[in-house]
């Protein structure tokens, strides 16, 4: 490769619970997938977290969404669903990014303490972090379904299609519940 080669973009991994998706996690993606050829959306398992969706509805929700995003650069985008350490499943991929959204200063602290441990087990791999865009840093997919399930207003927080399914989990969960 001369120095005036084009320089082949890595694959890149966003992992993340996303339970729901949010306009925060589909800014990230979409922003993300300006920036790498091929970005891989992966869902946690993380049974700890006790989600509220499983992470075939999860990943169903990311799919449905995406193939409404924007992509003019028309980067490979790929959802998959993942039980293992993180750094397995980048490896596995052959991705060579971890892709992490920043909201503010706590998520930096956290999200540089696991780069770093990250680092550790592999130092091939590089994580990079976007800020969310200022009008989303408080959208947290815990406090929307804090908002779901007190009949709050969700639709600044989630596209619509996500918005349904939300209520409709909080509605089954409440019925569940009396």
């Amino acid at each position: 490769m001369d120095a005036l080669s084009p320089k082949k973009q890595p694959i890149a991994l966003y992992p993340g619970t996303f339970d729901p998706v949010t306009l925060g996690h589909l800014d990230i993606i979409r922003r993300g997938a300006r920036i790498f050829d091929h970005l891989i959306i992966a869902v946690a398992e993380n049974p700890g977290k006790s989600p509220l969706f499983s992470s075939e509805e999860r990943a169903s929700m990311i799919r449905h969404e995406i193939s409404r995003l924007e992509n003019p650069t028309k980067s490979r985008i790929e959802v998959i669903i993942y039980n293992s350490l993180l750094m397995d499943c980048v490896e596995s991929q052959g991705a060579s990014v971890i892709l992490r959204g920043l909201r503010a200063v706590a998520d930096f602290e956290y999200e540089y303490q696991m780069a770093g441990m990250n680092q550790q087990i592999n130092n091939k791999i590089e994580t990079v972090f976007l800020m969310a865009d200022s009008v989303l840093q408080p959208v947290a997919s815990r406090l929307v379904k804090e908002i779901a399930f007190y009949n709050g207003n969700i639709t600044p927080f989630v596209p619509p299609y996500v918005a349904q399914k939300l209520q409709e989990a909080v509605t089954r969960k409440k019925s569940f519940q009396d």
